[in-house]
């Protein structure tokens, strides 16, 4: 099985041989966190910069970026030309303390840029990233506890997750 299949969330293992694999994730990182969507423009430019953040809290929470890509799931315009978070962005997302991190996009980063600034950025801060998520559109913004938790494996760092939110009543 290919490990980054479908939803998946990524460990620091994933970038850092001596980061938190699977097994080491704590359920705090990864499972009934504050969760914030933060709308994305759609249609525009590609790059989501930090002023997409409007001076929120984001501190402790998990941040998903709903750019409306995951539309074109099971096309060939999904695997290229997608919205990523840029690296000034995803700077500011450490900065704040952010938990966790998720995008419905083909990658939280520009493919084109072999640096990966987000994953070894925010993997190098122990903050898990969640991609090609669905569904965001049906989120509110705020007031909801985000899951995605993966099964604990040792030396391994992607996985398959049933990425959810439960809203609060």
């Amino acid at each position: 099985m290919v490990s980054s299949t479908g939803t998946y969330l990524d460990s620091p293992f994933h970038r850092y041989a001596g980061g938190r694999d699977l097994s080491d994730l704590r359920l705090q990182s990864i499972a009934a966190l504050e969760g914030i969507v933060i709308r994305a423009p759609q249609g525009g430019e590609r790059r989501i910069g930090p002023e997409a953040l409007a001076s929120r809290n984001l501190k402790g929470r998990a941040v998903l970026f709903h750019t409306g890509w995951s539309q074109h799931w099971g096309t060939p315009k999904y695997f290229s030309g997608h919205p990523f978070v840029s690296e000034d962005l995803v700077r500011a997302l450490v900065e704040a303390k952010v938990t966790l991190v998720g995008i419905d996009s083909y990658n939280i980063d520009d493919t084109a840029d072999l640096t990966r600034p987000a994953h070894t950025l925010l993997l190098g801060a122990n903050i898990p990233i969640v991609e090609h998520m669905t569904g965001l559109e049906d989120l509110p913004e705020e007031g909801f506890k985000f899951f995605a938790v993966p099964v604990k494996v040792k030396k391994l760092g992607s996985f398959p997750v049933r990425a959810f939110a439960i809203v609060n009543g």
